[in-house]
């Protein structure tokens, strides 16, 4: 049975930072590019971050470029998200999402193959 599940996320102020993790099961996921997703209410799902199988290929959405770092740890079956300077724009459900192809090709939703049910990320004073 294939399952993503993300965690950490919660309540913070701006400028603070947290760190997303998402576990994978049921399936190989050091062969898979891994990305995330956010959705804020009324909102598009947008794409945050992707990483290649072997964690060589990055790709970032432009409204997190230089605040939000992808990574991963094969052997761990896990995919991070470090979220740092974050904004009240920033508040949205993560989610985390698995893609037999390549990590270009995960900055479209429609490309993934696999989805979590998503963890709460809010920013607030």
């Amino acid at each position: 049975q294939v399952q993503l599940v993300e965690s950490g996320g919660g309540l913070v102020q701006p400028g603070g930072s947290l760190r997303l993790s998402c576990a994978a099961s049921g399936f190989t996921a050091s062969s898979f590019a891994m990305g995330w997703f956010r959705q804020a209410p009324g909102n598009e799902r947008e794409f945050v971050a992707a990483i290649s199988w072997s964690g060589a290929s990055r790709y970032y959405g432009d409204s997190v470029k230089g605040r939000l770092t992808i990574s991963r740890d094969n052997a761990k079956s896990t995919v991070y998200l470090q979220m740092n300077s974050l904004k009240p724009e920033d508040t949205a459900v993560y989610y985390c999402a698995a893609n037999r192809g390549t990590a270009a090709a995960s900055q479209t939703w429609g490309a993934m193959d696999y989805w979590g049910k998503g963890t709460l990320v809010t920013i607030s004073s």
